[in-house]
């Protein structure tokens, strides 16, 4: 399986999970075989400004299977998932963490993320 995470910076699996999926320059992707990781690597996403697909097609370019992110638009979601895309949102902390608990299907994720998003945009 190969698992694609949005990053804060271009650190791969040190790096830490990008609150905003859309604005993230850099996407690990994770290979993983036999609930293991095998191997990582960071790509720096191509374009500065994208429309409704663009970020889906590039993940699927790379091989991405699921998405683990933080915040996510339902246009997003919901785009991915008709490309056959896993999309778990409210994945937050240190990238090897949220796979390797994603993997064991242990990982905890933050049913609040959207309201925090929000409060952020509203400068709460």
């Amino acid at each position: 399986m190969r698992i694609a995470v949005p990053l804060k910076d271009e650190r791969g699996l040190e790096s830490e999970v990008c609150e905003h999926f859309g604005r993230a320059r850099y996407f690990a992707f994770i290979d993983v075989e036999e609930n293991t990781i095998k191997g990582s690597e960071v790509v720096e996403v191509p374009f500065e400004d994208h429309g409704p697909g663009d970020l889906p097609n590039f993940i699927k370019e790379h091989g991405g299977e699921a998405v683990l992110a933080y915040g996510m638009g339902k246009r997003a979601i919901t785009y991915f998932n008709s490309l056959g895309i896993t999309v778990v949102t409210g994945a937050y902390g240190k990238v090897r963490n949220v796979v390797e608990a994603f993997i064991n299907q242990v990982l905890e994720v933050d049913p609040h993320w959207k309201e925090r998003i929000e409060a952020t945009k509203h400068g709460h």
